[in-house]
């Protein structure tokens, strides 16, 4: 493989975000986390609130998923137009404005805009930050992205802890106190390159071609598949364990830990990622995923299988990123394109399982995700021969050198 030039670097070996930058991309992510868990937890307090059922409190979940895919979409149009640094402090006030509106609303119409609002930045913030970390730190982006979303996992089990904590009436303190810290991160910003370098055709890479449709239609696919199963596991985990004998402490006690793994594996692939490919490390959490749910079939094993579907789904997302980026440099959306399917996939998916486990049975649930996680492995599988990572190969102790460069002054 060529030694990698200088001009191969982000920015011409000038990092893309200094210490500080990272430091507050990272809290970033932890409030970005907690607000997407801090929803479910409140349902009580915004019913007795605003008289709702249950099922209307909810829609605060979807109008921030909806304002979310639409926030990943409209950064990406503007990203040409406007620097990094605009896009990004205008999610962060985004946040804060709608986290205001959600705690000081007077009716259930303006809380919905609110969570609409956050969903907005929510989704600027998921998108500008993990397209920022997965260009930006040359080899090591795959280990910094599994760094940024490990602290998203951070969040997720703190605001629901927070909620815990504090009460559930005292659920609009903690949405301000949320929006006070993204007003705070705002003054980090100047630690964020205005604009990424042009992305340059790596040799070896997949960049154009009639292969370049297929590819990012092959990482669609790997982002959905992986996405429903993680929502299938969230949401019906405590169900299959109920219903093949366990008690409902110890079922919530094992989701819990569940969504605990999928912190733990992302900061364990993060040191992981620099010494083995990114098509390894894809096809073992695709195969891994695979064999933990065959075992979460066995009622014996089940509580501690579906740790290990955590422990293997966690470094996937992370993980495609930067290689999406260098198999197609030439398509700018395709981070973009994922990261909405994920989305939609977190989105539409838990529905069509509720009618497949209505036609089966809970206890089919291992089963079912089992089929879609052969299905992740095989796509994995041709990801790996017709996408090859030319990043992810061992290489010259000089280029070493060079890659390290890219994250000098980080």
């Amino acid at each position: 493989m060529p030694a990698t030039s200088e001009a191969d670097l982000p920015d011409a070996g000038r990092p893309l975000l200094t210490i500080v930058a990272i430091i507050a991309s990272c809290v970033g992510f932890v409030v970005i986390g907690a607000l997407q868990a801090l929803y479910g937890p409140a349902i009580p307090a915004l019913r007795d609130e605003y008289g709702l059922s249950p099922a209307v409190a909810g829609l605060s979940l979807s109008a921030h998923f909806i304002g979310a895919l639409l926030g990943v979409l409209v950064y990406h149009l503007l990203r040409g137009r406007l620097s990094n640094r605009v896009l990004l402090g205008g999610s962060y006030l985004l946040m804060a404005a709608g986290a205001a509106g959600f705690a000081f609303s007077p009716n259930w119409g303006l809380a919905l805009t609110g969570t609409f609002v956050i969903g907005l930045g929510f989704g600027g913030i998921d998108y500008g930050l993990n397209q920022l970390f997965a260009i930006g730190f040359g080899r090591r982006s795959t280990a910094m992205l599994n760094l940024l979303n490990g602290h998203f996992g951070v969040g997720a089990i703190a605001g629901p802890a927070l909620i815990g904590w504090l009460g559930a009436a005292n659920y609009p303190a903690i949405f301000i106190g949320i929006g006070v810290l993204c007003v705070l991160i705002l003054f980090t910003l100047g630690g964020v390159a205005a604009k990424e370098p042009e992305p340059a055709a790596v040799e070896g890479a997949s960049a154009g071609g009639a292969r370049v449709l297929p590819i990012i239609a092959m990482f669609i696919g790997i982002y959905v598949l992986h996405v429903a199963i993680e929502t299938g596991v969230g949401g019906w985990e405590p169900t299959h364990l109920e219903a093949v004998g366990y008690g409902a402490a110890t079922a919530a006690t094992a989701t819990s830990a569940y969504w605990a793994a999928m912190t733990i594996g992302r900061f364990i692939a993060a040191p992981l990622s620099l010494r083995f490919s990114a098509p390894a490390i894809l096809i073992v959490c695709c195969v891994g995923m695979a064999g933990f749910l065959l075992l979460a079939t066995v009622p014996a094993f089940a509580p501690y299988t579906y740790f290990g579907v955590g422990l293997m789904i966690a470094p996937i997302f992370p993980t495609c990123l930067p290689w999406l980026n260098r198999a197609v440099p030439s398509v700018g959306a395709a981070g973009a394109y994922v990261i909405a399917a994920s989305m939609i996939g977190g989105v539409a998916f838990p529905p069509l399982l509720g009618g497949v486990i209505d036609t089966m049975g809970v206890k089919a649930l291992p089963l079912v995700l089992f089929g879609l996680a052969v299905a992740c492995a095989v796509l994995s599988l041709w990801l790996r021969r017709n996408a090859p990572d030319p990043d992810g190969v061992h290489r010259p102790r000089e280029v070493e050198r060079a890659d390290a460069v890219a994250t000098q002054g980080t």
